[in-house]
């Protein structure tokens, strides 16, 4: 028996994998509010924002690769509502000093492209009016750059499909707090309310709530919690389901069928604080309008609260737990979770089973705080 817990997606993604490998699997999670996969917005962007020789990119990379494998995986269980489209997106320069950056930033983007990084496309600028047939409700910007095979999907959705796939093939969900069972350098158990769930093995992707249960293993996992604020907007009578995304140089536009649109998103560095705030409200309309002027009669449906796992060095921890041969860990991912989430649930998976990994997970080594002096 494997115990995951954590359910959200890379949670969900790890618990998906070793079912399909018949691995019987017990997902603990606690379903406390402001879980990132619920709130988060579901770009798959071409990786611009990190820069050359970051140790991520190549985690990415096989990211955006995996997640048409994943796609496809669902649909054969018979789970066809995720949300994932190619919708392509654009990044647009509202200012002088923005458009500036274009050319540096397109080039980027194409040595992304010729490194093989899905989701990108011929990527090309084009003209404010070029633009706006992509995303009618733009703002006249000074310049965009056009990523066509840019793609979205829905974290919600999503998670909801894995879940049934799970319960399909025999899996099991258990709701409550966990706590870790140690015995001689092995964790044998976890709790949850009372209740003792036998493990073979435990896979942690809590998320931001990881950091208490490394802590039992006498392990430093500097992770907190990142509130972020999201505005969902309805805009009747108009089919917006087909429209690219929009990526500023801070915040973003995205849509969903049939006429939802997403606006975000805050960065709040407020800790467990699960409010939707004013000054993130002003943040969130400004930045959105600024982009998408024709967005000014759209109604507010829903603000959702999310709080991303953000580690100290921005680098996710993923992979077995130093002195613990049965436990691994997948979690810290920051604001790009919905992108690297369920390759890095696929990763833990994998390491359970002793499969192969290409990725190489030392930048990520779950103890690299613990030695720091």
């Amino acid at each position: 028996m494997v115990v995951i817990i954590g359910g959200g997606l890379v949670g969900m993604s790890a618990a998906y994998q070793l079912t399909r490998y018949g691995v019987p699997v017990v997902l603990v999670d606690r379903a406390d509010e402001g879980k990132a996969t619920t709130a988060g917005a579901g770009i798959l962007s071409p990786g611009n924002r990190f820069p050359s020789g970051d140790p991520i990119l190549p985690l990415l990379k096989e990211a955006h690769a995996y997640y048409p494998k994943l796609i496809a995986s669902l649909a054969e269980d018979g789970e066809y509502h995720t949300g994932y489209e190619k919708v392509g997106a654009l990044h647009v320069a509202t200012t002088d000093e923005e458009a500036s950056q274009m050319s540096k930033l397109l080039e980027q983007i194409q040595e992304r492209r010729t490194a093989g990084f899905n989701h990108i496309g011929d990527a090309k600028i084009v003209d404010s009016d070029a633009a706006r047939s992509f995303f009618p409700a733009l703002s006249p910007v000074k310049a965009a750059i056009h990523i066509p095979e840019a793609a979205r999907v829905d974290g919600q959705l999503l998670c909801s499909a894995l879940e049934r796939a799970i319960v399909q093939r025999g899996g099991s969900l258990v709701h409550g707090r966990a706590e870790l069972v140690v015995d001689q350098g092995k964790v044998t158990a976890v709790t949850v309310e009372g209740q003792t769930i036998a493990a073979e093995a435990v896979i942690v992707a809590a998320g931001p709530w990881s950091a208490t249960l490394a802590k039992q293993l006498g392990i430093t996992m500097p992770v907190y919690l990142q509130r972020g604020q999201i505005a969902h907007l309805v805009v009747p009578k108009t089919e917006t389901g087909g429209w690219s995304i929009v990526m500023g140089f801070t915040h973003y536009i995205l849509t969903f069928p049939s006429d939802r649109i997403v606006v975000g998103a805050t960065r709040d560095n407020v800790g467990y604080d699960y409010r939707v705030t004013m000054g993130g409200m002003r943040e969130i309309i400004n930045e959105g309008l600024r982009m998408a002027i024709g967005l000014e009669s759209a109604t507010v449906q829903d603000v959702r609260i999310g709080f991303r796992p953000q580690s100290q060095d921005t680098e996710p921890f993923i992979g077995q737990v130093p002195g613990f041969e049965n436990v691994y860990f997948a979690t810290g991912h920051g604001g790009y979770g919905l992108q690297v989430g369920p390759y890095s649930g696929a990763i833990a998976a994998d390491l359970v089973l002793n499969r192969p990994v290409s990725t190489d997970l030392s930048p990520f080594a779950v103890d690299r705080f613990s030695h720091a002096s």
